[in-house]
């Protein structure tokens, strides 16, 4: 049963990495030994699952069709082996993190030398996504738990972590920079730059309760293309302290006025809290204590 089970994790990592010779490094196999089990599954399931391309493999349109079912299965798997570990009390296994940019910069690298140090049969696995991704990766079950804000963790275990400031950003030299602290409304005067819906809903929130609505002049989902094109001058945005610790190069930093936040927490499925994800919540809860909140700006 061993290499049947081996073979679906490698039929998922070779379609992540798009490539036999990757998936093979990832893994600490050979390409042959790749090449030859993934031949060994397509003969199994009667079916061919990747079409060769130039640089790689692709899945073909057979291989799509089975891709979920695989998934649930591996995932099933991981569930079961967790399940044992969580009877036992041991802290080994895979700890799946949903996170979004800013929480993976500044905190991750922090996770991830904590577990090797201190609990070197976990291997943390990190999915990047925003809110709404997170959200439904944690209800779903494909994720062990996932960082959040408060006001997308509704029916969700939630433990907050982190009171975090949002703040008006512009550019070098913009005329509001004079500023010790700016109003909603006189950053609005400006172009906006603004999250893609579902990326940050704190700031969607806080615009929808704001009378005057923003002239927006361009959406992304990523803070550091947001952050690129304010340093350039092509508009303003409010942002998230923890952001502008990764990101405030080149860019000018105010508090809002009234003091808005978000609140950043770890969620769970109220069904599911594994031992090892437990380790990383009490672990959190105790490096952030002494966590800086304050506005990188003021």
């Amino acid at each position: 049963m061993k290499e049947i089970r081996d073979r679906y994790d490698i039929f998922l990592k070779v379609c992540e990495t798009g490539n036999f010779s990757r998936a093979a490094e990832a893994l600490n196999y050979t390409q042959s030994g790749i090449s030859q089990m993934m031949a060994g599954l397509e003969e199994e399931l009667g079916v061919q699952l990747f079409a060769r391309i130039k640089k790689g493999v692709i899945l073909t349109d057979n291989g799509k069709r089975l891709l979920p079912y695989i998934q649930e299965m591996v995932n099933q798997k991981d569930k079961l082996r967790q399940a044992a570990f969580n009877i036992n009390n041991k802290v080994e296994g895979k700890l799946r993190i949903g996170s979004f940019t800013s929480v993976t910069a500044m905190w991750m690298p922090d996770v991830i030398r904590f577990f090797q140090k201190n609990y070197p049969q976990v291997e943390v696995q990190i999915f990047d996504g925003n809110y709404d991704e997170i959200r439904d990766w944690i209800i779903h079950g494909q994720v062990d738990c996932g960082f959040l804000s408060s006001i997308v963790a509704f029916d969700l275990k939630f433990y907050p972590l982190l009171e975090d400031p949002l703040c008006a950003v512009m550019p070098k030299g913009h005329p509001l920079a004079g500023k010790k602290c700016i109003k909603l409304e006189e950053l609005l005067e400006y172009p906006f730059i603004i999250e893609t819906p579902g990326c940050d809903n704190d700031i969607l929130h806080l615009l929808e309760k704001c009378t005057k609505k923003p002239q927006v002049s361009y959406s992304f989902r990523d803070d550091t293309l947001i952050m690129a094109f304010v340093k350039n001058g092509f508009g303003v945005t409010v942002s998230q302290d923890l952001v502008m610790r990764a990101f405030s190069d080149g860019v000018e930093v105010r508090p809002l006025e009234p003091e808005s936040h978000r609140t950043i927490g770890l969620s769970f499925a109220r069904t599911t809290n594994s031992v090892v994800s437990g380790v990383l919540l009490d672990y959190l809860q105790k490096s952030l204590q002494k966590y800086d909140s304050s506005p990188s700006g003021s």
